[in-house]
């Protein structure tokens, strides 16, 4: 690829736009996009997980299509060019980053902190605007609640340490037991989720957060039931004719094997 690659790609998403181009592509609105957009992102996600590098740059470049093809259709409705994106995106990065890139600016030893980070958006929204403003209402649930929650603690609604958060987990998975006690679907459904959303403070207070948790417990849930599968077939057998019994102890020693 040249130094112009990017200018090849805007030129390639115009032409199957225009005249005579793609008529999938021609058909395409912001709407419409939106699916591929998020399953190209998780695609990306999943590239990082592998870490295969040559997944990643095929995966990124799924992305920065759909983005030029966003800007594109915003052009030609009159909205915004991409000219007018990478400004914006340019000008935004400079301003938030004053300690990089403003030589009068006095650094202080948090300037790469969330919270200073926070800080600097907070200063540039209107004063009427929330704390809050600014987290995606599409975003998976448990990454919603961490930064809800985080931009929240950004202005001191936080618990001071990790021992304040761990009694709170305890306290919601106590109401949560009263609740399935009682019988109440609602309750049940209203205490399960704070329980679910204190253990996402939780995971802000320790080295690693909720979804990135999640998604390593379920991966390694799938990799043992997987290996479990494996050994039955291997065998003869299968999951659905195996007793209850049996799966747990073949589950054990999955698990055993893995130490």
């Amino acid at each position: 690829m040249t130094e112009n690659g990017f200018q090849t790609l805007v030129g390639i998403v115009a032409r199957l736009r225009g005249q005579g181009g793609c008529p999938w592509d021609r058909a395409q609105t912001p709407q419409t996009l939106r699916p591929y957009l998020l399953e190209e992102m998780y695609e990306v996600l999943d590239a990082i997980d592998q870490d295969s590098p040559v997944e990643l740059k095929k995966e990124l470049g799924d992305v920065l299509f759909q983005l030029v093809l966003l800007a594109q259709i915003a052009t030609e409705d009159g909205s915004f060019t991409l000219n007018d994106v990478l400004d914006g995106i340019n000008q935004k990065m400079v301003v938030r980053h004053p300690h990089v890139f403003d030589p009068n600016y006095q650094v202080t030893g948090d300037e790469g902190d969330v919270s200073a980070w926070e800080a600097r958006k907070a200063a540039q929204r209107a004063t009427h605007q929330s704390a809050l403003d600014g987290v995606p209402q599409a975003l998976p649930s448990l990454l919603r609640a961490h930064r809800i929650s985080e931009k929240a603690g950004v202005v001191g609604f936080d618990w001071p340490d990790l021992e304040g958060v761990r009694a709170k987990v305890h306290e919601e998975q106590l109401e949560l037991d009263e609740a399935i006690e009682s019988g109440d679907p609602d309750a049940i459904a209203d205490e399960f989720g704070d329980l679910l959303f204190a253990l996402v403070n939780l995971g802000r207070h320790l080295p690693t957060g909720a979804e990135e948790a999640l998604r390593g417990a379920t991966h390694k849930f799938e990799r043992r039931f997987r290996a479990l599968e494996a050994r039955l077939h291997s065998e003869g057998g299968s999951v659905h004719h195996t007793s209850s019994d049996e799966l747990e102890a073949r589950w054990r020693a999955v698990k055993a094997n893995e130490c």
